[in-house]
Order: C-alpha cells, then sequence, then structure tokens
C-alpha cells in the first residue's frame, strides 16, 4: 500500500494566515490561556479566536447593541458560543439534565438544537467559557473539534424505528467520530486543568498532522428511504444498504458536498456530493480516514474559500479523487449498489420501533428550546428528563426525539407532553416542519440579515397563500441563512433564502425535495412582502398544473422557472 504522503503539510505553496495561526499554535494552544485570564476585555486575542474553533467555540458579540456600544466607546458586548460534540445527536436524559442546568447558568436559558444533531450555546461570557466546558465534561460529553478544520459532529439517521440496521448505523457513526477525534491534550489542559504532557513534550496528531485540515469536514450517514441528515451536502456521505433481511451489509460511498459559497464570487458554490463506490460495512471506518487524508494532503491552504473538499474534487475530478482514494485505501470500492430516497424530514408523533420501544418526535421551531409565556417547552423536556428510562435524540431537522420509552412508561411520558402541549408536529401545516433556519442575528458575527427570527412569520404568510391555493398539506422544504454561508443548507431547499442585505435576501428555487438537486437563484435582494409576491403565483400555478406526486422545487424546473443545476460549478451562477 502506497502510503500517504501529506503532501498539504510538506508543501512549499503560500498559505492563509490561518494555517500560519495553526503552525505555530503547539496543538491548539496559542495564548488561549493567557487571553481567558486578561480580566480587562471581554473578548481573546484575534490569533487565538482562530484556534478556538477547534475547541468548540466561536468569539462573537451582541450585534443588538454593536451600534449603541460604538457610540459610547465601549468595545463590542463580546460572548461565545459553544457547540458540543454529540455524534448521532444522542444522549442519556441525565446529560439532557446537565445541558438544561448549564444553560440556566450560562446560556440565557435557553439551548439551540443544530442542523448537525448537537446543541450550542449563545451568550456565554469569556468567564464562563471553563464553568461550562466543566460542566458538560462532568457528564462525558465536550465540545472539541465541534468547530474547526478537522471532522465536525458526525451526523446519522437516527430514529430507530425503521429497521434494526439503525441501531448498527448508530454504533459506525460512534466508531467514525472516535476515530477522527483530534488527539491533542490541549483541550483538557486549558479548559479542565488536566496537564498530560510532561517537560520537554509534544502533542501528536496521527491522522490530522500539526496542521489539521485545510478546512472543515463533515460526514453523514443516511438510511433510505428517508435522506434525514441531508447527505448529499455533507464532504463524505455514506448510504446505507440495507438486505431483504432488514440487517446491514455495507454502504455507497460519496464525497464533495458543502453548502457555503459567496456573494458575488462565482469562483465559490455550493456543491451535492458525488456517489463514488460501495464499501462493506467493516471497512467504513478505514474509507472515512483515507477520504480525509486525500483531503488532508491536497486540499487548498492557501485560499480558505477554495479549501473545502468539494473544490478538491472539482479541480482534479471524481475519477482523480477516486483512483487517489484507492491507492490510499490499498484496495479498491466496489460499484455503487441501487438505492433510492423518498424523504428528507422527520417522522412525527409515537412511532414504534423495531426494539419494540416507542419513539415521539417533537417539532422544535428551528431547534429553538426555551420557555416562552404561552410554551413551557425548556420546562416541559426538563420535566420528562426527570423520568424518562431512554434517551434524547437530536435530528438534522432541529427537531428533538424522546427516544427508547417502554409500554409501561409511554403513559407518563405521555401526560408531560401534554400537560406543557410540546408539539408533535401534527398541528403545524407541511411547510412549517420543513422550514429550518441558522440562528443569524443577534449573535453570529456573519449574519448581513435575520433567519431564525425572521422564518416563523415569514411561514405564517405563506401559509395562508398555500391554503388559498389549495396546497395547504403539501411538503415544500424552505430554509432561511442570514448569510451565504449556508449553515441552515438553503441551497438544497425547494425555497431557499440566503441573507444579502438588512432585510432583504436572494431567493433560490428548484431544488430536489430529497436533498439530490442545488436549487438555482431566482431574484435577488428581495424584502419579505417581495418574497411572498414573487411566490404567489408559482404555487397556484404549481396547484393547476403539476403533475400527480409533482415536487414543488421539479415542478418549477419542468416549468422552465429556473434551470435544473446539474454540475455545480458550470450551473450554479450560469
Amino acid at each position: 500500500m502506497t502510503q500517504p504522503t501529506q503532501a498539504g503539510d510538506a508543501s512549499t505553496a503560500p498559505r492563509s494566515e490561518v494555517e500560519k495561526i495553526k503552525d505555530a499554535s503547539h496543538y491548539l494552544r496559542g495564548t488561549i490561556a493567557e487571553g481567558l485570564a486578561d480580566p480587562l476585555t471581554g473578548a481573546i486575542f484575534e490569533k487565538d479566536a482562530q484556534l478556538l474553533k477547534f475547541h468548540g467555540s466561536y468569539m462573537q458579540d451582541d450585534r443588538d447593541l454593536r451600534a449603541e456600544r460604538q457610540k459610547q466607546k465601549l468595545e463590542p458586548a463580546y460572548q461565545f458560543m459553544i457547540r458540543l460534540r454529540m455524534p448521532g445527536g444522542v444522549c442519556t436524559p441525565a446529560q439532557w439534565l446537565k445541558l438544561d442546568d448549564l444553560a440556566q447558568k450560562y446560556g440565557g436559558n435557553t439551548i439551540r438544537l443544530t442542523t448537525r444533531q448537537t446543541v450550542q450555546y449563545h451568550n456565554v461570557l469569556k468567564h464562563q467559557l471553563r464553568p461550562l466546558i466543566k460542566g458538560i465534561d462532568e457528564v462525558a460529553m465536550t465540545s472539541i473539534a465541534a468547530c474547526g478544520d478537522v471532522n465536525r459532529n458526525t451526523l446519522v439517521s437516527n430514529n430507530p424505528h425503521q429497521s434494526p440496521a439503525h441501531a448498527e448505523a448508530l454504533d459506525w457513526c460512534l466508531k467514525i467520530d472516535q476515530h477522527l477525534l483530534p488527539q491533542t491534550t490541549a483541550y483538557r489542559e486549558i479548559w479542565l486543568g488536566d496537564k498530560r504532557l510532561g517537560a520537554g513534550k509534544e502533542d501528536h496528531e496521527p491522522i490530522y498532522g500539526k496542521h489539521y485540515l485545510p478546512r472543515k469536514f463533515k460526514i453523514a450517514i443516511a438510511i433510505p428511504p428517508n435522506n434525514d441528515v441531508d447527505l448529499y451536502a455533507n464532504d463524505l456521505g455514506f448510504i446505507a444498504i440495507v438486505g431483504d433481511d432488514g440487517k446491514l451489509e455495507g454502504f455507497n460511498v460519496t464525497v464533495g458536498g458543502g453548502m457555503g459559497m459567496t456573494h458575488g464570487d462565482a469562483a465559490t458554490y455550493p456543491r451535492t456530493a458525488s456517489v463514488i463506490g460501495y464499501t462493506p460495512a467493516d471497512r467504513i471506518v478505514d474509507v472515512a480516514e483515507k477520504v480525509l487524508l486525500v483531503q488532508r494532503d491536497f486540499g487548498d491552504r492557501g485560499n480558505r474559500k477554495h479549501a473545502r473538499l468539494k473544490y478538491t474534487i472539482d479541480d482534479r475530478g471524481v475519477a482523480w479523487f477516486k483512483e487517489t482514494l484507492n491507492r490510499y485505501l490499498g484496495w479498491d470500492l466496489a460499484p455503487e449498489r441501487a438505492f433510492a430516497f423518498t424523504t428528507n424530514g422527520d417522522q412525527y408523533g409515537w412511532l414504534k420501533g423495531a426494539d419494540d420501544l416507542w419513539h415521539l418526535t417533537l417539532f422544535i421551531q428551528n431547534g429553538r428550546v426555551k420557555d416562552w409565556d404561552d410554551y413551557r417547552l425548556m420546562t416541559g423536556l426538563r420535566e420528562i428528563a426527570k423520568v424518562h428510562q431512554g434517551d434524547y435524540r437530536i435530528t438534522g431537522n432541529q427537531n428533538l426525539i424522546i427516544g427508547r420509552v417502554s409500554d409501561a412508561d409511554k403513559p407518563q411520558i405521555d401526560a408531560l407532553v401534554k400537560a406543557y402541549g410540546l408539539l408533535d408536529g401534527k398541528h403545524q401545516s407541511a411547510l412549517r416542519i420543513n422550514a429550518m433556519a441558522c440562528v443569524g442575528f443577534p449573535t453570529c458575527g456573519l449574519a448581513l440579515a435575520e433567519s431564525e427570527r425572521a422564518l416563523p412569520g415569514l411561514v405564517t404568510r405563506l401559509e395562508k397563500v398555500l391554503d388559498d391555493a389549495g396546497l395547504a398539506g403539501e411538503p415544500i422544504t424552505v430554509r432561511a441563512t442570514g448569510c451565504p454561508n449556508g449553515c441552515a443548507r438553503p441551497y438544497i431547499a425547494e425555497i431557499g433564502l440566503v441573507g444579502k442585505s438588512a432585510g432583504k435576501y436572494n431567493l433560490y428555487l428548484g431544488a430536489g425535495f430529497h436533498g439530490q438537486r442545488l436549487n438555482k437563484l431566482y431574484k435577488e435582494s428581495l424584502n419579505e412582502d417581495q418574497i411572498v409576491a414573487e411566490l404567489t403565483p408559482l404555487f397556484a400555478q404549481y396547484a393547476r398544473l403539476r403533475d400527480a406526486g409533482e415536487k414543488f422545487g421539479d415542478f418549477l424546473v419542468r416549468q422552465g422557472v429556473v434551470k435544473a443545476v446539474i454540475e455545480a460549478r458550470e450551473d450554479f451562477h450560469g
């Protein structure tokens, strides 16, 4: 077998500033500890803010207060977002209770469920970071590598009712996640006071090397017929192939998905992943490692806008990537096997699984867990966790499953659900339960427009339009992001809204309902009224002229409203 060369680490090509920061960081330490100890500012040093991402945190500021603080000549209201690493989105009730407790102490009494099956806190002050991280460590949880140029939280279809293969897929998800975890001791040293290196010793990263990856790396495992993790949006994907006996046989391998782009820069674009072959199940960890190593060695370390795996593949070709991957593996992927996706949403309400246990999927609008005056969601989930004997499972659609409930325990859990009026999706519109938004304002430093705070109101207006057109029960995917980085995966939504400026969005249409095809720009810089005005006649046309079973995105392509995006590099902007 030809050994990986670490060409990326050895290259003499010009490197980005972030690459230089990583090089000098002493395996992600930098001067983070010194910055945390500085009482004169709520911030940390600029270079350390890049390294902090590898520890699961972003430095932000409250943008609602930015202008007023500038007027008063005060520094921004610095705060931090911290994201946990929860492979497959699974946690115990005891862990959930700890997450709830930490949210009340440090997270502004709210938890955000993300599109990558994990939780994140916002509004965390600098002096609260250590106690928060110590708190999650107390229940065997971590935030390491939830952000940064590493493999992020690994996703997997996690509602186990569909087949016995789901439990096995989760097991492979955990093995991949653990295998690709960074080995630096900096995390435990900085946050937990656990100094494991002796004098004169240095950390070692056997997979990543001292420079880690050129950019972030995302992995997902999907189990047909449900693409509920949006597999095609990930750098690496595994599509489970399940035999007639319900047992997992292996996985088709997909590579090169990614959502981010930059407004006005045609060299950047989202891309859906390409299927390149099949691997037996027992080789999935090896494939995951070697795909990551190819990207480590050949990804662009000079231009971070061109550093994701999708560009590595498009620059050299899918055939080159597959040949290189086979060389790294020392064996060849087999031809892909037949599969079909039919949906990408969550199945709400009570479902009995193949494990003979009950699983309740709750609708969590935009993943926001908190108590409102008329809806005590956070309290209800806390009270359930106090008596629940199973687990909690966060979905890739920002919802929550109360998992593994026995027949004996179901009445008690159901009574609490009803007592707190928790939403199971049955009384929400098909549009609302298929809608997602990123956090956006006021905490995200990249947001150009509102997203989480704006989408619910827009959905309410569109619900009326759909009802008037006779389409009230029609599932249509709609996703909004405050900027073009695509955290809520807007480019594979049938209706994608991407922030352009305050109150203005680019409207993208025509993606595949199952996430298999990108959408295309339809109109630029629209406000909410204009978005409703543009969609109203399209909904009416869809109601009149659609074929039986035809999805909205497919209809728009067939009618020529937008062209289908086949090759992202050529078609997305063109």
